[in-house]
């Protein structure tokens, strides 16, 4: 069965040298697709172009909340520009809220969290949760987006705790899980995995961040995503290829591939 990497930043420098040589790993692996998001608006842009180059790749376009008090004016007219024209563009983001990093007013970060929701609203597109110790504040701007509609996201490389879950659920998210889920330290998140219904469960690698356990140390790549699915498969008692079918079904689902 093949996998999607839900999320993944290919135009890092540490994929300059060998990234046709990365997607053919990942394809060999059984990854079908992967969604290559970008932090601000040259990554953004980057991201797009890497998705116009390699069919195993489709973009997602954002100004990630670390990045919001370096955006110059006219970055967040070229992200919109991006996501209205280029057929490849997905999903809006990376967007949230951070209070781990203190790059960015939080005021600011909320402003244009709520910018990228509208644009996601009026592009019917999915967005994508960026979301560091700042639960409490994303679910409350989560369900005041709710009063809009149903709302299309995902919770990305999830790490807060069952309440934070059990509120994304409830408010019709997906929730994804990264290498993180793989270390040992990470009972917690395995717990929460335990009870994220399959119908809501997404994979990724966070690339070339977060290296599941088994690659720890080396730069992630969309092929270690398998690691992640796999040991999914152990926390839920389900098949390595349940995990596949079901995750990829929510991917395709989700960013209407």
């Amino acid at each position: 069965m093949p996998l999607i990497d839900t999320h993944a930043h290919l135009f890092d420098d540490r994929f300059a040298k060998d990234l046709p040589a990365a997607l053919a790993r990942a394809a060999a692996a059984g990854v079908e697709r992967v969604v290559c998001l970008g932090i601000d608006a040259e990554s953004s842009r980057q991201s797009v172009a890497i998705a116009n180059a390699h069919p195993l790749v489709v973009a997602a376009v954002g100004i990630q909340p670390n990045s919001a008090a370096e955006a110059q004016p006219g970055d967040w007219e070229a992200v919109v520009e991006l996501a209205e024209r280029e057929a490849r563009v997905v999903a809006i983001g990376e967007t949230g809220l951070d209070r781990y990093w203190d790059r960015a007013p939080f005021d600011l970060q909320e402003r244009h969290f709520a910018a990228h929701m509208a644009l996601a609203r009026r592009l019917n597109k999915p967005f994508v949760i960026h979301c560091r110790e700042a639960e409490a504040d994303v679910v409350k701007a989560l369900r005041a987006e709710s009063a809009n509609g149903p709302i299309r996201a995902v919770m990305h490389s999830f790490s807060g705790d069952a309440a934070t879950a059990s509120a994304c659920l409830e408010l019709g998210l997906y929730i994804s899980f990264a290498g993180m889920v793989t270390y040992p330290t990470a009972q917690n998140l395995r717990d929460i995995a335990r009870e994220v219904p399959l119908d809501r469960l997404l994979v990724e690698t966070d690339c070339p961040y977060l290296a599941p356990q088994p690659v720890r140390g080396k730069r992630n790549e969309p092929a270690f995503v398998a690691h992640t699915a796999a040991l999914l498969a152990q926390v839920k008692g389900a098949s390595v290829a349940e995990i596949e079918e079901h995750t990829t079904r929510n991917a395709k689902a989700l960013f209407g591939l």
